[in-house]
């Protein structure tokens, strides 16, 4: 069975009309999810706790979508073998 897992991250963004963290080293990690559901509750409860500040945005990733196991390594993932 496939796992697809979630990761929920946020901080302050440089404008609220872009994606562009103000600070990447401030960026808060939420956690990683075993699920969609589980992730939007986190998203969502994060999102709450920073609704004040138009600057603060959440997001979840799709982890399960930036590693397909069944395609060939990049010559990146090659050079440490």
């Amino acid at each position: 069975m496939t796992q697809r897992l979630h990761l929920v991250f946020g901080g302050e963004l440089v404008d609220p009309t872009k994606s562009a963290f103000k600070d990447v080293d401030a960026i808060d990690i939420v956690g990683i999810f075993p699920d969609y559901a589980t992730a939007y509750d986190a998203w969502k409860d994060a999102a709450h706790r920073t609704v004040d500040n138009a600057h603060m945005r959440y997001y979840i990733a799709h982890l399960h979508r930036l590693r397909d196991e069944e395609t060939a390594a990049s010559a990146t993932e090659e050079l440490g073998a």
